[in-house]
């Protein structure tokens, strides 16, 4: 049975939004979505008083985005800039005393950290390192920085990197000879240099490699950020999270946590050698006797569930806390009193707040819709940023136990006013095996129930991935229903936030029960909702949703009037031996192509060409190491010699995403033309 749950209701929290007559407003657009001011890595200051965080807007001409620093009361009163420098300034952290806050910019041409008093005055440069700066933390005491630095592991100092780069820039022979994997990784080849932390005395002094000989990374590439290490809390030494597994490194997901002083005097400690699976997010308790991170348990499996353990510091014993609790945490933070866990989980096409007793591991909902980021201790309430399909990030406070929601930031209140939006529903139907599955409905911009609506069915990444309740910046709904489209998203078999059984379901089985969810969770929709024209739907993916297209293609050939393939694989054998992270595949499909032959066979769309007749767009990046742009190709290739209507949209200068502000526009325009060329017509 079909069930609907409506956001209007939930959606009234949000409402922050000034009144815009119609004439004054728009259909949201790419330009309206790359017009939003992104508010990012947040920190609240040691007296929970004030909020600094990073804003970024979009700089067209230079084509990027530019970020400054701004200030908010955490009561929402009081916003300012704090930097204003056409450089950029990223990566806030307050002094332990909060008088000033440190942050990395490059004003003096390379990227180092820099300080500025709250009050006012001139920002001061704090470090002078010939590498740039990553990352950085403040020890607690306030004398020491941890810098993130890009080195060669077997260099004595930084010079010895610097003398390398510079020797290798003027060779004359461009070539690299590798002996092991990874030669390359996400956008970018390696060079054998890896993230290193230092230790540098604010007081004066060399900056000191703590990771000295190790091959490995921190924070992990190239995901990875300041989650990866922390103080302890009598600044003596750090804990962190790295993968140093030798050969292995292209098909290990055996992430350690790893201790070393600050002074150095001792190598780095593994602490987490019990588990060969992934451990991450070290964050220690309030007194200082408690670590708690995050921990997966099947190793070669990057989508098992993240279990919160708790560690007795600085020896001791360990246990997870909510065992029997089926969501994986993304975020973690430890009340004031240290008798709660804070978590932010996905959770049925959310990701919400929650509290976890840390006494008996009961686990109670604080903040159910929309997306929560980053929960932060504010005085006696949590500071957090949410976003929903509305609207994109906010930094909200709420008490500890939920209530009293307060937005304090309404920074994209006049950009959401100038663009009108389809309002959204969700709803579960009936999918593979009668389970129930969910999916979202985007209603077109100026709905009106009288007509009826082409539709945009989009198909997310990952697999273990969700089109849920988030303002996403490059697979936007609402771009879709700013065109005049309905919009349709399903969280098949494989997704995350309905249990870990539900994600590992997906698991040798990519064209299986998704397929199937997709098919039936499209009919429910055209079902529930008269004013779909079902003879007039599109459907659009990347990365595994690229993949699900070429396999639709095959697989559902009848169903659409065209198909957009973005990033994705034809030929799930061949992608195996050029991909990077060997890790994912191997585990997807039982083993290497080698040992099983079948299960890499099993889906391959490359099998189906055969019976391909829907037109078709191509999307690829050249600098997609994940999925490598023959896959882009190849695809364009088999289309062509069938004699199918396609097109190929190639990036020279974009990886597995498109960043780039100029290429996103041309990417939604193409898209949007692509959609517009085959659907936008009542025909039959």
């Amino acid at each position: 049975m079909l069930r609907f749950v409506s956001f209007l209701a939930v959606w009234s929290v949000f409402a922050i939004l000034p009144s815009a007559q119609a004439d004054e407003s728009r259909p949201f657009s790419i330009h309206d979505m790359l017009a939003m001011d992104r508010i990012g890595d947040w920190q609240v200051s040691p007296d929970g008083r004030l909020a600094v965080f990073a804003l970024s807007v979009t700089d067209l001409d230079a084509n990027r985005r530019r970020s400054r620093l701004w200030l908010v009361g955490t009561d929402g009163a009081a916003l300012r800039p704090l930097t204003s420098h056409p450089a950029g300034d990223a990566h806030p952290r307050w002094s332990p005393d909060g008088k000033s806050v440190l942050f990395l910019t490059s004003r003096s041409g390379s990227n180092q950290v820099w300080r500025i008093a709250v009050d006012g005055g001139e920002a001061e440069q704090v470090t002078q390192v010939p590498l740039d700066v990553g990352s950085f933390a403040v020890s607690p005491d306030g004398r020491t920085l941890v810098l993130s630095l890009e080195v060669f592991p077997d260099g004595n100092t930084l010079d010895d990197t610097v003398q390398r780069l510079d020797e290798a820039r003027k060779q004359k022979a461009s070539g690299r000879v590798y002996d092991q994997l990874l030669v390359r990784h996400w956008d970018t080849w390696r060079d054998g240099r890896r993230s290193h932390l230092f230790a540098l005395p604010l007081a004066g002094g060399q900056a000191v490699d703590l990771m000295r000989g190790m091959d490995a990374d921190v924070p992990s590439k190239p995901f990875g950020g300041a989650e990866d290490y922390t103080f302890t809390p009598d600044s003596s030494g750090v804990v962190f999270a790295a993968k140093d597994a030798g050969r292995e490194e292209a098909w290990s997901t055996n992430f350690d946590l790893w201790y070393v002083p600050l002074d150095a005097s001792a190598a780095p400690r593994r602490l987490t050698a019990d588990n060969l699976a992934w451990d991450t997010h070290p964050v220690f308790s309030p007194d200082g006797k408690t670590l708690a991170y995050l921990a997966m348990s099947r190793p070669g499996y990057e989508s098992d569930r993240l279990r919160i353990v708790l560690r007795d510091w600085p020896g001791g014993t360990s246990r997870v806390l909510a065992e029997s609790w089926d969501r994986s945490p993304e975020d973690i933070l430890w009340s004031a009193d240290g008798k709660t866990l804070y978590a932010t989980a996905a959770n049925l096409g959310q990701v919400s707040l929650l509290a976890i007793d840390v006494a008996s591991g009961d686990v109670r909902t604080i903040v159910e819709q929309g997306r929560v980021r980053s929960p932060q201790r504010a005085g006696g309430r949590i500071l957090f940023g949410m976003e929903h399909l509305q609207s994109p990030v906010e930094l909200y406070t709420a008490n500890g136990d939920g209530t009293g929601l307060e937005s304090i930031t309404r920074i994209n209140a006049q950009n959401l006013a100038r663009a009108r939006m389809g309002d959204a529903e969700q709803f579960t139907f009936p999918g593979w095996n009668d389970d129930s599955v969910y999916a979202y409905v985007l209603k077109p911009v100026d709905f009106d129930p009288a007509k009826r609506y082409p539709v945009a069915f989009l198909i997310h990444g990952g697999p273990q991935g969700s089109f849920g309740n988030s303002f996403h910046y490059r697979w936007n709904p609402q771009v879709y229903a700013g065109r005049g489209y309905a919009v349709v998203m399903v969280d098949f078999h494989g997704s995350v936030g309905y249990g870990q059984t539900f994600s590992d379901s997906i698991g040798g089985d990519w064209g299986g029960k998704p397929l199937v969810d997709l098919q039936q969770g499209l009919a429910a929709a055209l079902a529930r909702y008269p004013w779909m024209d079902g003879n007039r739907v599109g459907a659009l993916g990347a990365s595994y949703g690229g993949y699900m297209i070429n396999w639709i293609a095959g697989q559902w050939p009848d169903r659409f009037r065209c198909l957009v393939s973005h990033d994705g694989n034809l030929d799930e054998r061949a992608a195996y031996f050029m991909t990077e992270e060997l890790w994912f595949p191997e585990w997807e499909h039982g083993g290497t192509p080698w040992e099983n032959p079948a299960g890499y066979a099993k889906h391959n769309p490359v099998d189906h060409v055969d019976k391909w007749k829907t037109p078709m767009l191509v999307i690829h990046g050249a600098l997609d190491f994940r999925v490598v742009e023959t896959a882009g190709i190849a695809t364009f290739t088999a289309l062509q010699r069938r004699g199918i209507p396609s097109k190929f949209l190639y990036f020279p200068d974009e990886n597995h995403w498109v960043l780039k502000p100029h290429n996103s526009i041309q990417w939604h325009n193409t898209v949007l033309d692509w959609l517009d060329q085959w659907l936008q017509d009542t025909g039959p």
